[in-house]
């Protein structure tokens, strides 16, 4: 299947969603509307919004609620995103310069604001309160991830268990909570909301992982940001943990020190040292396994068109690497 294909089985459910966002972006405020429509519009996959479509789908549901929750958990990824860019002081996302670049640090933090409530007004609507507590406990775990990734910036003895528990919360918990509520939203059984939350929990770990494996192995036109921005940022992920680990202690002095000053002054050097390592591959290993947990969790669901382009996302979120 074809990463185009993801979307066939659920192109007008897609469609509809992308109507949704642009009415609800509506505002007064003139320019609430110019920052929420530059990012929505700036090349995202929007993958947690199909996975919210493809889940309900697969569970039966055969309503329109879906729709608007899609949406909800676009607006509230859109709302991480220009947080994120803020505190990361981020100057390129998606291969574009990033809204906080274009209009400053304030305007991204309150339209974000705005996007968070937003979504929260339309999640009311839907008028499900198990979806509701599901989202509502995302967003707070979704913080908490990146209030434990900024206490771990330029700390180099941040450990491999340290690193996932940043990225359960700051990636994975909207892949979970978006497959978990379009279960949720369909009243699947137990058995198989269960299954789609865990489902996301993995597929949104695999995403990271190869993410973070990109930063040190891509190039800006294919990764949207430039290389070396975890380093410049202080972030140890886990290529660099894995290499430290493996690493002569010349080398691991280096990417110490790199850790902590923030610096890609070496950035040559230190992708030299994680490739000999075999960090590269460990991280993708590491990724594979998630994929090949997720693919489990979807034994659970009747076969579908929309099971099969769940399973062929967890081929996406691999060959992004390839």
């Amino acid at each position: 299947m074809q990463a185009t294909d993801l979307y066939s089985a659920v192109k007008k459910d897609f469609e509809a969603v992308d109507a949704a966002i642009v009415f609800h972006l509506s505002s007064h405020v003139p320019l609430v509307e110019k920052i929420g429509q530059y990012i929505i519009k700036s090349g995202g996959k929007r993958l947690r919004p199909l996975l919210v479509l493809l889940a309900a789908r697969a569970c039966g549901y055969n309503k329109d609620q879906h729709i608007t929750l899609a949406a909800v958990v676009e607006f509230i990824h859109t709302a991480t995103l220009l947080h994120d860019d803020v505190v990361d002081t981020s100057d390129l996302r998606r291969g574009q310069p990033t809204a906080n670049n274009k209009w400053g640090n304030s305007s991204s933090v309150l339209v974000g604001d705005f996007l968070y409530s937003r979504a929260f007004q339309m999640l009311v609507s839907i008028g499900q309160v198990d979806v509701m507590g599901t989202l509502s406990n995302a967003t707070n775990v979704i913080a908490e991830g990146e209030v434990l990734q900024l206490l771990n910036a330029k700390n180099p003895d941040v450990s491999e268990a340290d690193y996932l528990q940043v990225i359960l919360g700051k990636t994975a918990m909207l892949f979970e909570a978006a497959s978990h509520t379009g279960a949720q939203l369909a009243q699947a059984d137990q058995q198989q909301t269960e299954a789609l939350r865990c489902f996301g929990r993995h597929l949104g770990i695999a995403f990271q992982l190869i993410d973070d494996l990109m930063d040190y192995t891509g190039d800006e036109t294919t990764m949207g940001k430039n290389v070396g921005d975890d380093l410049a940022e202080g972030k140890p992920t886990l290529p660099l943990i894995h290499a430290m680990a493996h690493a002569t202690d010349d080398e691991r002095k280096l990417m110490r020190k790199a850790i902590r000053q923030g610096s890609v002054e070496n950035i040559d050097s230190i992708q030299q040292i994680i490739k000999r390592c075999g960090s590269l591959d460990y991280t993708y290993q590491c990724a594979t396994k998630e994929t090949q947990q997720a693919l489990t969790c979807l034994d659970t669901l009747t076969d579908s068109p929309y099971k099969q382009s769940l399973a062929a996302l967890c081929t996406l979120a691999l060959a992004r690497q390839n």
